[in-house]
């Protein structure tokens, strides 16, 4: 039995009948005729010397060998299109694909992308909204931004600004409930995408930061937090808003926090790329823009004074 590999053509049809158990839908994967396909997995099996698949009436099985070569076969072509996707995207400097959850692409993205684009007319920018943990190679991602604890292994991992909470409202609500005590008696809205957090980061423990014996109603409860900000920029209630995500509207005057009180949090947003990639251009020139965008609204921390969720008496 020879000791040197066979024709690639021949594994990847093995790989791909060993996937669908099927020579026909093999067939159909590999845009060949199912005797083209029966051919190469028969070379094959005359290279090694052996069977690798039981032709059954109606369908096929993997013999002992088949099942030993499926596993390194499928990993085999896996690791050759991750490397083959990632060496084709050297060449590719212009597009530039970003993944975020969907509220920051709302609050945080959406609104300054186009001085991005302004500024690198070069780079064609995507986004790609949603939670899901997207894997760089297979998706296409050059960029993900994550709010959490992390760690990301594997990952260039970079924390963004520092992430808090405080009660946000438009100015005509804030003139009504000036003071934390009128919490009581305010309309109030819920932003429950915070709730995997620990320590909690809510309205009960905002109160206690603020020495505030009552805990206000719930209210309307959103689960996604760009939910709640917009319905708090329609004045229908107080939220407690996460600094990136209402930063620009309290930099700008459509929302306020008039209690000067907020809380930090051990999570934060995280810029990711693969490791070893953060230096590419387009990868290097966005991450840039973000520190860029941040300390236009620095100040708008300046004037809070903090408490550490950690810190926080128990309820």
């Amino acid at each position: 039995m020879p000791d040197r590999l066979p024709p690639l053509t021949a594994l990847r049809a093995f790989d791909a009948a060993a996937r669908h158990m099927s020579f026909a839908r093999a067939a159909d994967e590999l845009n060949v005729t199912p005797a083209a396909l029966s051919f190469q997995i028969k070379s094959l099996e005359d290279h090694l010397g052996q069977s690798l698949f039981r032709r059954l009436n109606r369908a096929v099985e993997l013999t002992e060998a088949g099942r030993l070569l499926a596993p390194g076969a499928a990993e085999g072509f896996r690791t050759l299109n991750t490397a083959w996707l990632q060496t084709r995207r050297l060449q590719d400097n212009r597009t530039l694909t970003v993944t975020a959850g969907p509220a920051f692409t709302a609050k945080w993205l959406a609104p300054r992308f186009y001085d991005f684009a302004r500024a690198h007319p070069d780079i064609d920018l995507r986004f790609s909204a949603g939670l899901r943990m997207m894997d760089f190679d297979r998706d296409e991602i050059d960029v993900a931004i994550r709010f959490g604890h992390g760690p990301d292994p594997g990952l260039f991992s970079e924390p963004l600004a520092f992430e808090w909470l405080t009660p946000v409202m438009t100015p005509d609500l804030a003139e009504k409930y000036p003071k934390p005590e009128d919490l009581r008696r305010a309309p109030i809205l819920s932003d429950d995408s915070l709730d995997f957090l620990n320590p909690k980061c809510d309205w009960a423990a905002w109160c206690r930061a603020a020495g505030i014996s009552f805990v206000p109603g719930h209210g309307v409860q959103f689960s996604q937090a760009d939910h709640a900000i917009d319905a708090a920029l329609a004045g229908a209630g107080v939220v407690l808003g996460r600094r990136a995500l209402v930063v620009k509207d309290l930099h700008e005057g459509r929302l306020v926090a008039p209690y000067g009180l907020a809380i930090t949090l051990d999570a934060h947003f995280r810029f990711l790329c693969s490791e070893g990639l953060q230096e590419r251009p387009h990868i290097k020139a966005f991450r840039k823009w973000i520190w860029s965008e941040i300390e236009k609204t620095a100040e708008v921390s300046e004037w809070l004074h903090f408490v550490a969720a950690k810190d926080l008496p128990p309820a």
